[in-house]
């Protein structure tokens, strides 16, 4: 569907939940356990809900998987009673896929709300898997065509509301899907009252007799339709523990906006507030992988094995952030969140009701681990690309997987082997000539528009891009014109300033450097002092600089600086700042390197005495400059939030794991799946933040989320690679790892400058919990 049409699917749901008072209607269901389930499924059938999956055919909506998502996430949002995820989901799914006329008559009996089918597939607690195990059927003898049931199914919805129960049974050869109708003889249901006040059933078959009629599918067709249901059904569950959270946070803004201790709105406490960021980060980083997840799952050719893969990846995620919104929600209301009337209790125990069904966050990852293959990881077997290496194309058309094969098979041909595997930040000195290559192919800016020079990879190349350099261990060259003040003078440079700069830029006759940091003036950036005047004299006007820069990656290899200063001592701190552009080698400039925790000399002191800048290096307006560098900050952070540096060291942590057997460790095994989810939903997160920056429109503060996840992600990274290295984790220096340079330390040094720089992860909470969530100062 497309965004108008979800987005009205969204209002309708919520609209409904409010007007049916579907959080009192929970409440009464959590009060007073044993309220009949299907009291408020007239309504749902009114909305033609029950057919949201169903085809037109069958008399359904045929919403798709996109469509109920939202009709789910909206039932989270307000905790609703009905069994949406279980009967219009789980089982409409199951039916939709079988073409049998049993199945067929079922369905329309589901989606005209006449029966409520639940799906009973589960045998032993924590099973994900499909195929039953211990449930059988077999053809009754003297029964022409009569099957018999024998075996027990556990955590089937709904419970006592069901009409009914389809039926997963191992028959002779494979798998068989039957129609149980409720009320057939030897069936023992045992009712199982759940936290959130809904029923599941646990069912004992005891030699139960079928008509054939019963049977609704068999063999490679079954098997195939209840994988994906249940896959499906895992993604509409990720939905509506996604609007769980996201629920729980808003009710928590609301309660710290308004809630006083000591004199002073509780939500001004910036303890507090910086617990709202992490849930809010929790949050949006699973909506950017229930989004993903969903376009891929519209794909007519996706395999199950990568359906699986991709449901545990989003139920993995949002389940992950439902459970620490829920806590940090209670803790965060106080007593009040303890007590069954705050309506929060609602939502904290269906959270843990959808957390334990079909299955938990670990189990997930497990099996995202098992159908994906940690071995992937860091690859970079050689390909055969026959292929030309073009300076343009029509990337969007080019298949990813060909694009791939490009980008390795250029890299084996072209990138240096000595520079692979870097565990320093590179210097000029060692990657000019990888720099003029990729420039020669017209490739140094993947992400800058064609017009400008660039590549113009739409959001899917550009990840394959830095996926593939990563695994390939291709180092950083010195990029701030690239990444940074490139894309900036696109969007705000004049078309002179455009003209001069960016080929410069491109050919690499231009290095660039950030002056933005003072001595006393890091995070805290409008409190800088460098000053400049204008002046104006027989060479035209100009500026007169002078101060300190301080913190300037790699000052003593680049020849030009964009910086801020202060042109107007007299206004307000945020006002009196302009953008200037300086060529490092006007008389004047000083620059003295700074050792970091590594040893390396990757920041610079820079020192400016009488430095005469021209007026047409001015970007923007005059005392204009903290827009611009809002702006540029914006690049920062996207640049900084980029899932590059996380598959890097997730890459070397496997080639470690690889070389030392750590994947039979099950212990070792877990945490890195965890975190190969973590760098995966990063990307997820990520790709929405480049879409924006590619359809030119300006990054919102939310950005700052981006900074703070790749940050910690990367250190989670580097911190286990230290402890999975054992006594390589105390060596200074490169190590080799099967012919290759390798250090232990480097990314976890790394990792924790990167929660320094750009602002640190605590400002961009700051910004975060003021600009994004509305707290109070």
């Amino acid at each position: 569907m497309d965004t108008e049409s979800l987005a009205a699917v969204r209002e309708a749901a919520l609209d409904y939940f409010v007007r049916s008072r579907a959080i009192a209607r929970r409440r009464a269901r959590t009060e007073q356990p044993g309220i009949d389930e299907a009291l408020g499924w007239p309504g749902i059938v009114a909305l033609g809900w029950p057919g949201m999956l169903a085809p037109e055919s069958a008399g359904g909506l045929a919403l798709g998987l996109d469509g109920a998502a939202e009709i789910l996430r909206a039932a989270g949002e307000h905790v609703a009673p009905e069994p949406l995820l279980a009967v219009p989901g789980l089982s409409a799914l199951l039916l939709a896929r079988l073409d049998t006329p049993g199945a067929q008559a079922l369905l329309r009996e589901l989606v005209e709300g006449r029966s409520l089918p639940a799906l009973a597939w589960q045998e032993s607690a924590g099973d994900l898997s499909a195929v039953p195990l211990s449930c059988g059927c077999e053809a009754q003898a003297g029964h022409a065509g009569a099957v018999l049931l024998q075996g027990e199914k556990l955590m089937v919805l709904p419970g006592a509301a069901a009409s009914g129960w389809l039926v997963s049974a191992r028959g002779d050869d494979d798998a068989v899907l039957l129609w149980v109708p409720r009320g057939t003889e030897g069936v023992t249901e045992t009712p199982v009252p759940l936290v959130d006040g809904s029923q599941a059933a646990n069912l004992r078959f005891e030699q139960v007799v079928l008509p054939p009629g019963a049977v609704l599918a068999q063999g490679p067709r079954a098997q195939d339709a209840l994988r994906h249901a249940l896959a499906a059904g895992q993604i509409l569950q990720a939905a509506e523990l996604l609007g769980a959270g996201q629920a729980m946070l808003a009710q928590t803004l609301a309660y710290l906006r308004t809630r006083s201790q000591f004199g002073k709105a509780i939500g001004s406490f910036q303890a507090l507030q910086h617990r709202c960021v992490d849930m809010f980060i929790h949050l949006e980083v699973a909506q950017a992988t229930l989004d993903e997840v969903l376009a891929l799952a519209a794909q007519d050719d996706l395999s199950c094995n990568r359906l699986e893969a991709e449901a545990s990846r989003a139920n993995a995620r949002c389940t992950a952030a439902a459970l620490q919104a829920s806590r940090a929600a209670v803790q965060l209301h106080g007593a009040i969140g303890y007590t069954q009337e705050c309506d929060l209790s609602l939502f904290y125990k269906r959270v843990l009701c959808l957390s334990a069904w079909l299955g938990n966050v670990t189990a997930h990852q497990r099996r995202h681990a098992a159908l994906t293959g940690e071995a992937e990881i860091g690859a970079t077997t050689a390909v055969a690309w026959t292929g030309e290496f073009p300076r343009h194309a029509d990337w969007s058309a080019m298949p990813e997987a060909d694009f791939r094969r490009m980008v390795r098979g250029f890299l084996q041909q072209r990138y240096p082997q000595q520079l692979r595997y870097l565990s320093h930040r590179a210097r000029w000195s060692e990657m000019r000539d990888w720099y003029l290559t990729l420039s020669a192919q017209g490739w140094i800016a993947p992400a800058w528009p064609q017009a400008h020079g660039g590549m113009g990879l739409p959001a899917d190349k550009l990840i394959a891009w830095i996926e593939e350099l990563e695994q390939y261990g291709v180092a950083r060259a010195p990029d701030q014109g690239i990444v940074m003040i490139g894309p900036l003078l696109i969007q705000h440079g004049t078309p002179e300033q455009q003209q001069r700069f960016l080929p410069r830029i491109l050919s690499g006759e231009n290095v660039w450097c950030q002056g933005y940091s003072e001595p006393g003036a890091g995070s805290d950036l409008a409190g800088l002092r460098t000053e400049a005047l204008p002046a104006r004299d027989a060479q035209g006007e100009h500026f007169v600089v002078n101060g300190q820069k301080i913190w300037t990656t790699l000052a003593q290899d680049a020849n030009h600086i964009f910086m801020l200063v202060r042109t107007d001592k007299d206004a307000r701190k945020q006002e009196g700042i302009s953008f200037l552009l300086c060529d490092l080698r006007t008389p004047g400039i000083t620059v003295r390197p700074i050792h970091t925790l590594a040893g390396e000399p990757e920041f610079c002191e820079v020192f400016f005495d009488n430095v005469r800048v021209p007026a047409g290096n001015l970007v923007g307006k005059l005392h204009g400059g903290w827009t611009i560098a809002k702006a540029l900050l914006g690049f920062e952070r996207i640049f900084l939030g980029s899932p590059k540096q996380s598959q890097y060291a997730l890459g070397q942590l496997a080639r470690l794991a690889q070389a030392r057997r750590l994947f039979a460790d099950p212990v070792f095994a877990q945490r890195f799946a965890a975190l190969r989810l973590d760098v995966a939903d990063l990307t997820a997160a990520y790709t929405r933040f480049a879409d924006i920056v590619r359809a030119g429109k300006p990054l919102p503060a939310s950005v700052s989320l981006l900074k703070i996840w790749a940050s910690e992600t990367y250190h989670r990274i580097g911190a286990l690679l230290v402890e999975a290295g054992e006594e390589q984790g105390a060596v200074a220096g490169d190590q080799l790892l099967d012919g290759q340079t390798f250090n232990v330390l480097s990314p976890l040094i790394g990792a924790t400058a990167a929660m320094i720089y750009g602002g640190t992860n605590e400002i961009q909470r700051n910004i975060l919990a003021r600009q994004v969530l509305d707290l109070p100062g």
